[in-house]
């Protein structure tokens, strides 16, 4: 087998020896930058207090908390899937009242996208000793491939406060997702933060194989999962201008 380059920096070299492995084999991947805009940070109790009589509000610091994935084929499209992607996040801002000190705020906000993807063909039952427990509602359905999203703790680019003219639909939050605030956050309509956040994120296809192959570099998605081009305003001009953070996706090395 000739040399390889492995990347830029390192000397060619040839794999010692090849081993077989059972891997996940990525199907089809892609990379995307959302620009998110007025997305509504559904507050803590005490927060939605502060807001209300606040003369000003600002979020600070964007932290995502988890990604639900939603899975399913497509009909008389073989082989291609629909993922149905739910981002939930943490904001942290604060509320000036012009006299006092400003007074942290904290909320919870959500995000959807759908994203089209190929997951290939499988005709086989997959049973694993790890997973040993018998799902009824599970034993008829197609076996479809895992979708995996890396993503990074989003920008914020802007916030606003609305005066309760705009009251969007309620989502579904998990319970394990309210858990991780001290306070129910506030659901009904009344005086609001939004946010426009920049969330840079990877998604892709995995199915289980068997490979003999060596191993030579990181791979990363190399198209768009989307083709819009998003709207003019400002904060998302300014988040077009930023380059995708491919560094932070890859382990760290020494």
């Amino acid at each position: 087998m000739p040399d390889q380059t492995i990347s830029a920096g390192r000397a060619a070299q040839e794999p010692r020896e090849a081993v077989r492995i059972h891997t996940s084999q990525i199907e089809d991947a892609c990379i995307d930058k959302d620009c998110i805009e007025d997305l509504r940070v559904f507050l803590t109790r005490s927060s939605q207090t502060a807001l209300e009589s606040a003369v000003n509000a600002r979020a600070r610091s964007a932290e995502l908390l988890h990604v639900y994935i939603d899975v399913a084929p497509i009909a008389y499209n073989p082989g291609h899937f629909t993922a149905d992607l739910t981002f939930f996040y943490r904001i942290s801002g604060e509320a000036m009242s012009g006299v006092t000190r400003p007074a942290a705020l904290e909320g919870l906000a959500v995000f959807s996208k759908r994203v089209v993807l190929y997951g290939g063909h499988c005709q086989t039952k997959v049973f694993s000793s790890a997973d040993n427990e018998l799902l009824p509602d599970a034993l008829y359905q197609t076996h479809t491939p895992d979708c995996v999203v890396e993503a990074v703790d989003p920008m914020v680019l802007s916030s606003r406060v609305g005066e309760g003219c705009d009251c969007p639909a309620v989502p579904e939050i998990p319970q394990a997702v309210r858990a991780l605030f001290p306070e129910e956050p506030v659901l009904n309509c009344g005086r609001q933060l939004f946010v426009t956040l920049g969330q840079f994120s990877t998604v892709r296809m995995e199915r289980g194989t068997q490979l003999l192959v060596p191993a030579l570099d990181f791979a990363m998605p190399d198209r768009s999962c989307s083709d819009d081009p998003g709207t003019p305003d400002e904060p998302c001009d300014l988040f077009a201008q930023v380059d995708f953070p491919t560094q932070a996706f890859y382990p760290s090395t020494r």
